[in-house]
């Protein structure tokens, strides 16, 4: 299939998931608690998604193992991670929390190695990526001049929600990268069960919401609506339309996408190591890929319609 017919939804991917960490950090700086980021952001992803498969004519599962599947996805690839990545970024600017999101393929192959029997050999070239990625890391926190004590706490959160992404994708590698169900059902009990978990857990961590303002609002239902919602239809669609390999590729684009926009938008500050941490991470998530493309049913592993910020 041609360039001309993916390379509109590749565009509008990496733009959208570049996005998401800018509209976190208008969330957080007008004052929504980072649980209360989390739970808007797939309480709106899971009605965009519920009403798709509704469209659709598809059913929910009836399937506890999987529900309980869902459950535990939804909290190691939504509670967690969104919590922490808005908790980040009332730390440390959204350009860096996009740096760190791209650590998440390392983490993934560093979980892989630990629990997939197919991968606990991943040779010299991808054991030599996640140095490489790691090295990128500090470079990118200056470690060299040290890092305030609310930066620091800021960047580990960002890290320790790409940590979360990468446990999350190998618990679905290993437990419903073979389900029968389609992508978007799957997407849907995942958001959706993420979406329960927040409900439960804001008001007890953070209190009752509040109005935080027009521009807040707009940038909360944009991060649902379209980063936790379209985008996981987008990716699928990408991964039919133009394979694997092509949509895999939209983890080198989103981070210039999140550091472009934080620039121009938020005025954040954009150093030589940001730019240099974030290319080396760039070169060793490249290194950590396997060799050969992966077949149409990896192709929906549910990593696959994860978004990545």
């Amino acid at each position: 299939m041609g360039v001309r017919r993916w390379l509109p939804g590749f565009v509008a991917l990496s733009v959208i998931w570049g996005a998401s960490f800018a509209l976190i950090k208008v969330a957080v700086d007008a004052g929504v608690p980072p649980v209360w980021v989390a739970l808007w952001r797939c309480l709106f992803g899971a009605v965009t998604l519920w009403a798709v498969l509704l469209l659709r004519g598809e059913r929910a599962p009836r399937d506890r193992a999987l529900w309980g599947h869902s459950a535990v996805v939804a909290v190691l690839l939504n509670t967690v991670p969104f919590t922490l990545f808005s908790f980040g970024e009332t730390r440390v600017s959204s350009v860096l929390a996009g740096v760190m999101n791209a650590t998440t393929p390392l983490f993934t192959l560093l979980f892989a190695v630990l629990t997939v029997p197919e991968e606990r050999h991943p040779g010299a070239r991808r054991l030599a990526g996640l140095g490489l990625g790691f090295l990128g890391v500090l470079t990118v926190l200056g470690v060299w001049r040290g890092l305030g004590a609310g930066a620091t706490a800021g960047a580990l959160a960002c890290l320790a929600a790409a940590c979360c992404y990468g446990a999350g994708f190998a618990y679905l590698r290993r437990f419903l990268s073979g389900r029968p169900e389609s992508v978007t059902t799957l997407s849907a009990l995942q958001i959706g069960c993420a979406a329960a978990e927040l409900a439960l857990i804001a008001p007890l961590a953070a209190g009752a919401p509040h109005w935080p303002g027009h521009a807040a609002s707009a940038a909360l239902l944009v991060l649902g609506a379209l980063g936790t919602g379209l985008a996981y239809l987008l990716n699928l669609g990408l991964v039919r339309s133009a394979g694997t390999t092509v949509a895999s590729a939209v983890t080198y684009v989103t981070p210039l996408w999140s550091t472009a926009l934080g620039a121009a938008f938020l005025h954040e500050p954009v150093g030589w190591n940001a730019l240099a941490g974030g290319a080396l991470v760039i070169v060793a998530v490249a290194l950590t890929r396997p060799r050969r493309a992966r077949t149409v049913q990896q192709a929906e592993d549910p990593k696959g319609r994860q978004p990545v910020g």
